[in-house]
């Protein structure tokens, strides 16, 4: 924990440096029970169906969702817009704006990405 504290690069906060830690644990313990990570966390995947353009909110249902749900299985600073930032770096939310040459490559990414589970 000293060793962390003292390094520049990272974020310096001890309750953040022990969430990591923590949640590296809980994500451990996902993984034995459910046999993937991946798995678990896309089960938070938006209805296709019924997500609209961009959105210009940091939180979504499912972020709120999956927060609540990680928060009952003792995650440690996983509120909802974390939670969706998370997501938006994982594919499961694609919500650049109409046009953007991000939208569009991750729209291709995921037709080609085979869900897991």
């Amino acid at each position: 924990m000293d060793r962390l504290l003292q390094d520049a690069g990272i974020v310096r906060h001890r309750g953040k440096i022990e969430a990591v830690i923590n949640n590296a644990r809980r994500a451990q313990e996902m993984l034995q029970r459910e046999g993937s990570l991946a798995a678990s966390l896309w089960r938070y995947e938006p209805d296709e169906t019924l997500t609209g353009p961009p959105q210009t909110a940091s939180t979504s249902a499912q972020s709120h969702q999956l927060s609540k749900d990680l928060k009952k299985l003792a995650w440690k600073f996983v509120g909802p817009t974390t939670v969706y930032v998370f997501m938006q770096a994982m594919g499961l939310i694609n919500d650049h704006a109409e046009g953007c040459v991000i939208r569009e490559q991750a729209e291709r990414a995921r037709k080609r990405f085979s869900r897991p589970g």
